[in-house]
């Protein structure tokens, strides 16, 4: 048996796949400054806050990592019209990987946390600094330093779990190679383009990422690990 495959019927259709690029990146990007901001914050509360406060982190992160990403894009999705708040497709995305991403970018920066040296901080103190800037200045950018390429592989993988969100009509790129094998009833090429292009899409993130950190996160301490 002959297998014809023709990829340039896929190709044609560019500009489906140009907008599926361009969600894919936008929800990576807002997902990736949201859900790490969300990730400091809950780290902070669970390294240096309140008990209550700390607890209440700790079952959020274990709600959000013992359940699939897809639940919880169909929860905020499906579920939260049933009390009154509707959201649009792209808006339940990026909220869904927002939480996705905080939850585990929490551990991965208090693993950083815990490793910052004692004397760090009382040197800290010594110096006459708050907790709010020994957090920013003396405590935060070494403990990015040392976990940066684990939050950077976890990006990564938010990144390609956004295919899921084509499920609920969010046009990133798996919606759009879903449209084009709808159309021309290509999906073995379709697939196969789409995921060359997430391929190369991993890889530049992640160089990219790679490439961002110690320049304005972490600045000289990524070269003291």
């Amino acid at each position: 048996m002959k297998i014809e495959l023709d990829f340039l019927s896929v190709l044609a259709q560019w500009p489906l796949l140009a907008k599926g690029v361009a969600w894919t990146l936008a929800l990576t990007a807002f997902s990736a400054v949201l859900g790490g901001l969300v990730g400091v914050a809950c780290a902070w509360a669970r390294a240096y806050g309140a008990k209550p406060l700390a607890y209440a982190v700790a079952s959020y992160v274990e709600l959000i990592r013992n359940t699939p990403f897809i639940v919880q894009l169909f929860f905020i999705f499906f579920g939260l019209p049933a009390a009154g708040v509707k959201l649009t497709p792209e808006i339940a995305s990026i909220i869904a990987m927002v939480m996705n991403l905080g939850a585990y970018a929490t551990e991965i920066v208090r693993a950083g946390l815990d490793a910052t040296p004692r004397g760090q901080m009382d040197a800290a103190k010594a110096i006459g600094l708050n907790r709010l800037q020994m957090f920013r200045l003396v405590v935060l950018p070494p403990a990015l330093a040392k976990v940066w390429p684990a939050m950077v592989s976890q990006i990564i993988i938010v990144m390609l779990g956004s295919a899921v969100c084509g499920q609920i009509s969010t046009e990133e790129l798996s919606y759009a190679a879903n449209l084009i094998q709808s159309r021309n009833f290509r999906a073995f090429e379709s697939f196969i383009i789409a995921g060359a292009i997430y391929l190369l899409l991993a890889v530049g993130v992640r160089k990219l990422l790679t490439w961002v950190g110690p320049r304005f996160f972490f600045g000289s301490f990524g070269a003291q690990r």
